[in-house]
């Protein structure tokens, strides 16, 4: 007996259809689609809210010191003359960034592998100003937080009925 289902498709297919699915899961929190299909995507799912829930506070804060450049009202750089040069003025900052450990940035790797980079459009509509979502960073501070003290069950199957083109039944995949 198969480990898994092949939903009919070749393995590369299958493997992006099923990235696709749990990408598109834990961006809007519920998918329609097929059960055997939910049943796969709910197994990757699973796990990779497992490896967020357990590596959420696995990180150091640390101050580094860095040069940014000086900037005047209108957001240009300000310069100055040095030896008959044109030099840009830089200022010194302080910024705190959180630093992955190892076991976090193992759990960041392995999500990465799974999940799609997600272009959120912006207000205008326009493909210009879309910004592309950071999923990892959405898994470790929303979506692990809410299920810190669950142990499993983070999905929810319900059946919608068959699918009136091929009487396939479909279902509703959610976060819980």
């Amino acid at each position: 007996m198969a480990k898994y289902r092949k939903l009919g498709r070749n393995s590369g297919q299958r493997k992006a259809l099923l990235r696709n699915q749990v990408t598109n899961l834990l961006y809007n929190g519920k998918i329609v689609t097929t059960e055997a299909k939910a049943k796969e995507v709910r197994k990757q799912a699973e796990k990779l809210i497992t490896m967020a829930v357990k590596e959420k506070d696995n990180f150091e804060t640390v101050t580094v010191k860095a040069k940014v450049a000086r900037k005047d009202k209108d957001g240009k750089r300000v310069s100055e003359v040095v030896d008959g040069k044109k030099v840009t003025v830089y200022d010194e900052v302080e910024k705190e960034v959180r630093k992955d450990k190892a076991s976090r940035l193992h759990a960041r790797r392995k999500m990465m592998k799974v999940l799609y980079p997600v272009k959120e459009l912006a207000e205008d509509g326009k493909k210009k100003s879309a910004q592309y979502v950071d999923m990892v960073d959405k898994m470790f501070t929303e979506i692990a937080p809410k299920y810190e003290g669950r142990n499993g069950g983070y999905t929810r199957i319900i059946k919608i009925g068959q699918r009136k083109g091929d009487g396939a039944m479909e279902v509703l995949l959610e976060l819980v």
